[in-house]
């Protein structure tokens, strides 16, 4: 387990300037038609990676039910990674050097990455956000010991609580995935929001989201933030319960992506596009009620996740056991994939602004970052709108999801994100 701190250097920018420009310029050697007159992919494959996660479902999906062989993408592998640091080195590697092309990742690792703020020796890595693979579906949850404390949707309980610990020296491990990524900034809000300073209150530790019930189990940690099946089974083996899912603290938030190395994109326009209109068809799929049962089932075996189906059943069909004798039929908190138009599944680059101003809330990228200049640079909601076209989709959306409003009242607009930030009182930047 590591210890995180936000990350104090800067040097990165100068490097991470000049792989927006080429990311840009490659977009605009490609533009939107490009591929229409050569619709064929250019290749038949790509090796995509995965975590052990229910947002992963729809590449699981697309390789189970051949919706990559019928868009002309036989050849595509999806791979278990062991954890977010292992799929950050393998997507720094390719696939042409035994690593991965693009795959399941946190939404905020395409910032990170082409910034190269999380990378070795800060190179930036140019990726592109393809599609949104899920909103909603993850969870907050503490250990057993705590649920007398009152502690839910509201972290204020747990303030005076670890006061008292660190007064007496005592080390407060509280786990997330990934520095800067989904789970370590719904951790962060959460906390804040019930004035408990991340930075200093307790000590952010990172635990791949397969490792976090047996380490909770131990006694290594004090709460969690994961995505399922992990808050799930954390419950159904009595180590501890859930205080809140994260939709609750923000309605229809957006989570993992489809990310892809810019590279291979820029060089496979075709077959990159084959690529997602296989996964969109996989997303479609699986928010059909009437396939949750058949994807439990299949995404537990155990060359994907190897859990028990009813560590995932019950949180996809919005049925939420919470823990401690607390159960609630929820289907809006229930992971969704594809939404009642593509919504769900669409890019929308708000979303991204909102991801790359909370990492410069914490400190992960600096504030004067070109955050506009950073979305245009990753956010392919160009391709998405060609391959919805591909399937016979007539969609049109635009940028910006709108002002969007988190369970405390706070509210954010991707217009002035400066707004936003001025109104955190628990922060790192300056």
């Amino acid at each position: 387990m590591t210890l995180i701190k936000p990350p104090s250097r800067r040097s990165f920018l100068k490097s991470a300037t000049g792989a927006l420009a080429t990311m840009v310029a490659a977009r605009l050697a490609l533009p939107g038609g490009a591929w229409a007159a050569t619709p064929a992919p250019e290749v038949t494959g790509c090796k995509l990676g995965y975590i052990a996660l229910t947002d992963s479902a729809p590449l699981i999906i697309a390789q189970e039910k051949g919706f990559f062989a019928k868009h002309g993408m036989p050849d595509v592998l999806v791979e278990k990674q062991a954890s977010w640091g292992a799929t950050r080195d393998n997507m720094a590697l390719g696939s042409c050097s035994g690593g991965i092309d693009g795959g399941h990742i946190l939404r905020p690792k395409v910032h990170l990455y082409s910034t190269g703020s999380v990378m070795q020796n800060n190179q930036p890595l140019p990726m592109y956000t393809l599609l949104n693979l899920n909103e909603d579906g993850q969870g907050l949850s503490v250990r057993q010991d705590y649920a007398d404390s009152g502690v839910g949707l509201d972290s204020s309980p747990l303030k005076d609580i670890f006061a008292a610990r660190r007064a007496a020296g005592q080390e407060i491990p509280v786990a997330m995935t990934f520095p800067g990524g989904t789970h370590d900034l719904w951790m962060r809000y959460w906390l804040a929001a019930g004035g408990i300073d991340p930075n200093t209150d307790v000590d952010l530790i990172v635990v791949p989201p397969p490792q976090m019930v047996a380490n909770m189990k131990v006694g290594n940690m004090e709460a969690f933030c994961v995505g399922e099946p992990w808050n799930e089974q954390l419950v159904n083996q009595n180590i501890g319960f859930t205080a809140a899912t994260t939709g609750e603290l923000w309605a229809r938030h957006p989570e993992k992506v489809l990310g892809m190395r810019a590279d291979w994109v820029d060089a496979n326009p075709n077959a990159a596009t084959a690529l997602m209109m296989a996964v969109m068809e996989a997303q479609m799929w699986c928010d059909d009620a009437g396939n949750k049962q058949e994807m439990a089932e299949i995404i537990s075996r155990r060359q994907w996740f190897n859990v028990p189906v009813r560590d995932i059943i019950g949180r996809i069909q919005g049925q939420i056991n919470y823990g401690n004798g607390r159960t609630e039929d929820r289907p809006d908190l229930a992971m969704k994939f594809w939404g009642e138009r593509g919504e769900t599944s669409y890019p929308w680059k708000s979303l991204d602004t909102w991801f790359i101003t909370e990492n410069k809330r914490w400190g992960y990228l600096p504030g004067d970052l070109d955050t506009a200049a950073l979305v245009s640079g990753t956010n392919r909601s160009d391709l998405w709108l060609a391959a919805a076209r591909g399937l016979g989709l007539e969609v049109d959306f635009g940028d910006s999801r709108g002002v969007e409003t988190f369970f405390d009242g706070k509210s954010f607009d991707p217009a002035d994100p400066e707004a936003y930030l001025a109104a955190q009182t628990i922060k790192a930047m300056a």
